[in-house]
């Protein structure tokens, strides 16, 4: 699915307009039909609504939806703030067509005072004062409303955008003067600032709402960004031969653990096995020798000739991908084998936790990395790789510059992990869930991406069916023990489930 800037959706609209073709005015009444059966579904007829209508567009869809909602049977209080006397032709035409009825119980248009209604927790109030086309904090009478709306105990629904949110950088707003719905249902497709963590408490329950856009004029925008689909996924995976053998399967390396830190080896190697990876190799210290053994009896392995810390890199050439970092820690004898291990690389690589920590203190090593690499970062190991941002949104701009830098992919993860390509183009990941947020979890998501490099995927398609099964993985695992109990070990013991769901 793929998401547009509000400048895109503006121009979606008017396609839509010129090639259904369809009038405006009924677009905007298709929209609002739609959003009328969504309140429907959940309050009825016995809820009194609270209207605010803005100037613009949103408030005509807002005039509108109060119209229809008068006529189902509801009360229906309307406010149209008209502050400067001007209003976008559809509101004009909405605001007629509202007056014009004698179902709705109140309408106010307010150009100068304003005295609020009371808003209590019987009330439903539909936010529609501002859409996804604002690009800048409100202020003055508007930040005031909102506030006030806020600090009601009334469930609020915001129709496509919560009022003062910007649709995609919010970077420089006012949060305490953004609408925190209880409902956000958003037009044809939901809105980058949508995916981010930092914005979930103003959009609240999200509905995508189909309106039928013009499909050709979807299909034939370009996105910078998109959230990946199922059946984006399902024909990258690969086949298993029935002549195939652990030699055709693919080698992998995995370079991880510490003194302490052994299990981040075990649940990495234990990732790649089921992965599909023929075979896994485990380079580790001396001293995790036991832990991988008993831990991973199927993995083959490979030991430093420290005790304790990763020393030395090893030769790549018989291996077909290579994992790096869980659990590897950050001595500085570690950091000159790591990078040592990554300039030797002769096969596609995975780089994760102590990697890139060890990057974010040896910056200007960025630039000997081999190009096409997968990295994993978190938005911390992030904020140390590219320094701090102050959201979500510098911070996904930061990952797609790195990616483009580097010649990297960068999967920013989270709970829309987000896959930034050397291209410029994200694919957010709709898997996952939080009981994910649990130590270890990287680390399957490390092994899982190195078995499907060593099984031959090319590194973006692999970075894509890696965080969309290691999500499926947890969703699954989330379905049958809940979220609060999961643990890393049980994402691998999911990851034949995963697999299995997107076969079938």
């Amino acid at each position: 699915m793929k998401i547009f800037t509000s400048a895109q959706i503006r121009e979606l609209d008017k396609y839509t307009i010129e090639h259904e073709p369809i009038s405006s005015a009924d677009l905007m009444e298709r929209a609002a039909r739609a959003i009328v059966r969504a309140i429907a579904d959940e309050w009825g007829a016995s809820t009194p609504v609270v209207v605010f209508a803005g100037p613009g567009n949103n408030g005509g869809d807002a005039l509108a939806v109060a119209r229809l909602l008068a006529e189902a049977g509801y009360s229906v209080s309307a406010y149209l703030f008209n502050i400067t006397g001007k209003l976008s032709a559809d509101c004009a035409a909405n605001k007629e067509r509202l007056v014009s009825t004698k179902n709705v119980r109140q309408f106010v248009e307010v150009a100068q005072e304003f005295d609020p209604p009371q808003l209590d927790a019987a009330t439903l109030v539909v936010d529609g004062l501002f859409g996804s086309g604002l690009n800048k904090p409100l202020a003055g009478g508007f930040a005031s409303l909102v506030k006030y709306i806020n600090a009601s105990p009334a469930k609020t629904v915001s129709i496509d955008v919560p009022s003062g949110l910007m649709g995609e950088d919010n970077t420089y707003n006012v949060r305490a003067n953004i609408v925190r719905a209880d409902l956000t249902l958003t037009l044809q497709q939901p809105k980058l600032s949508f995916l981010f963590a930092e914005n979930q408490p103003f959009v609240g329950r999200l509905k995508v709402l189909d309106i039928r856009i013009s499909p050709e004029g979807i299909e034939n925008t370009e996105a910078q960004y998109r959230i990946v689909e199922e059946g984006e996924v399902r024909p990258l995976l690969r086949g298993r031969p029935g002549f195939a053998h652990k030699g055709n399967m693919g080698s992998a390396l995995i370079v991880a653990g510490s003194y302490g830190m052994g299990g981040a080896a075990v649940l990495a190697a234990r990732a790649c096995l089921r992965g599909g990876a023929g075979k896994a190799t485990v380079c580790t210290p001396k001293c995790n020798n036991i832990v991988v053994q008993v831990g991973v009896p199927e993995a083959v392995m490979m030991l430093d000739r420290e005790e304790t810390i990763f020393s030395e890199a090893v030769d790549t050439e018989d291996f077909n991908a290579l994992g790096i970092g869980p659990g590897l820690g950050t001595n500085e004898q570690t950091a000159i084998a790591m990078i040592a291990q990554l300039r030797r690389a002769q096969c596609p690589v995975v780089a994760d936790a102590d990697a890139l920590n060890i990057l974010s203190n040896h910056r200007a090593w960025m630039q000997q990395l081999p190009r096409g690499m997968v990295l994993t970062p978190h938005p911390r190991e992030l904020d140390r790789l590219c320094g701090h941002s102050s959201d979500s949104y510098e911070r996904l701009s930061k990952a797609s510059a790195l990616a483009g830098r580097i010649g990297a992919y960068v999967i920013l993860k989270g709970h829309y992990s987000a896959l930034c390509s050397p291209d410029g183009k994200v694919a957010f990941n709709p898997t996952g869930n939080a009981g994910m947020a649990t130590a270890g979890s990287g680390d399957v998501l490390t092994g899982l991406l190195t078995a499907l490099l060593a099984r031959g995927y090319r590194p973006g398609d692999a970075a894509l069916v890696g965080m969309y099964l290691h999500g499926l993985a947890g969703d699954l695992a989330a379905r049958d023990l809940g979220m609060e109990s999961l643990v890393a070990g049980d994402l691998v013991r999911y990851l034949p489930k995963a697999f299995n769901a997107l076969n079938e």
